[in-house]
């Protein structure tokens, strides 16, 4: 299959704003870089940054939980270690993360932002040298295809922002739904990378919430569910082989997409 690379974005601090890359060196073995490298613990998670282990993405301050963190913008100054976040009605603050002030400050704008009667417990920004808060603990990076989401969107009849899917790689040009056959250990090539699918991305309610204002307006999973009989949408890969990836290089595969998946005709519109 023959398609291109349409977008790539990284999120420093998981649950939070994704940053749009114009290119990006991946590592064979390693995650997609600066990515999901912070994690708000919302309470007592048990997570030992001396030891760190996967922690179900339940125990941390997400979109599945918290919509509205949308409405808090983020953008991580990586060279300086430094986070901007923002928020309407003026708050700014600009938040060294290599310090543990730092950190707690973080932590503590956002339960001024939120409201202490809306988070947990008490929240703690974590971070483990080498450690991702990834969903899945082998999830090194994810990907989702383009043309899967147009189908989808025919099928309800609504425009769905991709940034919904909070992927690393975006890709366009391949057919709808093939990316899932990725899944079975086939190889892709992204520019000079190789990275292989292991597993396919089952959704949750985070997907529901509207990215930009955190109303929670489309019940994704259940569109899913009703037109596909699965919650599955995008996958999982690891690195094979590294190389720097630039927005527009070509994302190609050897295996033709055999899905099992029933792709009857999308409705036409006002059907």
């Amino acid at each position: 299959m023959h398609g291109r690379i349409a977008a790539l974005y990284r999120h420093p601090v998981k649950g939070f704003t994704p940053e749009p890359l114009t290119r990006v060196r991946l590592e064979a073995g390693g995650f997609f870089p600066a990515d999901r490298m912070f994690a708000l613990e919302n309470g007592p998670s048990g997570f030992d940054e001396t030891d760190p282990r996967h922690v179900s993405k339940f125990a941390f301050a997400v979109l599945a939980t918290l919509p509205q963190l949308v409405k808090a913008k983020t953008w991580f100054d990586e060279g300086k270690g430094v986070l901007h976040v923002s928020a309407d009605g003026g708050r700014h603050a600009a938040l060294p993360l290599s310090t543990a002030q730092g950190r707690q400050a973080f932590a503590d704008w956002v339960e001024g932002f939120l409201g202490k009667d809306i988070v947990d417990g008490p929240l703690k920004l974590r971070l483990a040298p080498g450690h991702r808060f990834t969903d899945h603990a082998q999830g090194h990076v994810s990907l989702i295809n383009l043309a899967s989401l147009r189908e989808l969107e025919a099928r309800i009849g609504v425009t769905v922002d991709p940034l919904r899917f909070r992927a690393n790689l975006h890709v366009d040009g391949w057919p709808a739904w093939a990316e899932l056959d990725l899944a079975k250990g086939h190889l892709m090539a992204a520019g000079p990378a190789r990275l292989k699918g292991f597993r396919r991305t089952i959704r949750c309610i985070a997907t529901h919430a509207d990215p930009e204002t955190g109303e929670r307006d489309i019940d994704l999973c259940g569109a899913l569910m009703a037109h596909y009989g699965h919650a599955y949408f995008g996958v999982y890969l690891n690195v094979a082989e590294g190389g720097e990836i630039v927005v527009g290089d070509s994302a190609l595969t050897e295996y033709e997409p055999t899905s099992e998946l029933n792709l009857a005709p999308a409705p036409k519109p006002g059907q």
